[in-house]
């Protein structure tokens, strides 16, 4: 279940920049949880939730899950996949805006999406133009 370990990586790149408008209203976590709650429940509720230890448990019953919580993480996955993708756009086409008006912010929980907000005035138009296509600013 390599798929798992994508998903975790996926998060940590997330992290960097906050929260996503990329990803649609039923995010990855709620994707796993409705998809998976059978195994959630029969083999995961006593995992202490944060730092990837609920998809551990979940690789761990690799062998038991069944079609739809696959699914769920294949389709978890996906949606992860597509918002780092836009992410790795908005920060490519944003880099040199980030340089120059954001060079002294620490990554993580939105901050560097505020910062570029912030300075919304003086950030280059293929910035805008780039968030504005991922969805992370309307």
């Amino acid at each position: 279940m390599r798929n798992i370990v994508t998903i975790v990586v996926v998060f940590c790149v997330l992290a960097i920049f906050g929260g996503c408008a990329i990803v649609q209203t039923k995010g990855p976590v709620e994707i796993v949880e409705d998809g998976c709650k059978a195994e959630l429940d029969t083999y995961c509720k006593n995992v202490t939730r944060g730092e990837g230890r609920v998809l551990a448990c979940l690789f761990a019953y690799s062998d038991k899950l069944s079609s739809r919580c696959e699914y769920a993480l294949y389709d978890a996955m996906a949606q992860l996949e597509r918002a780092l993708t836009a992410l790795t756009f908005v920060a490519n086409e944003c880099r040199d805006d980030l340089k120059t008006y954001c060079a002294d912010i620490q990554p993580g929980e939105g901050r560097l999406l505020q910062c570029l907000d912030n300075n919304d005035a003086k950030v280059s138009s293929r910035c805008k133009q780039a968030m504005k296509d991922t969805g992370l600013k309307k």
